[in-house]
């Protein structure tokens, strides 16, 4: 499947995650890239950049799934 995504731990911050899957390159970024993109995160609208991504969660980007494992 290529769209897992593979974290160290268990969880990452939503502002992590886009950069590690290359959304974004900074930080900075996220704020407004979350604000005009469709982003869920088991089917719930995150709240910002530091919202909790744990191994298990399935995020959704412009309708693209994205399957978070440890």
């Amino acid at each position: 499947m290529n769209n897992v995504i593979l974290i160290d731990g268990n969880s990452i911050t939503l502002g992590q995650f886009l950069k590690l899957t290359k959304f974004i390159s900074t930080g900075g970024q996220a704020k407004f890239f979350i604000e005009t993109n469709n982003i869920k995160i088991n089917n719930n609208i995150p709240n910002g950049r530091n919202t909790k991504i744990f191994s298990g969660d399935v995020v959704w980007i412009n309708n693209k799934a994205y399957f978070v494992k440890n």
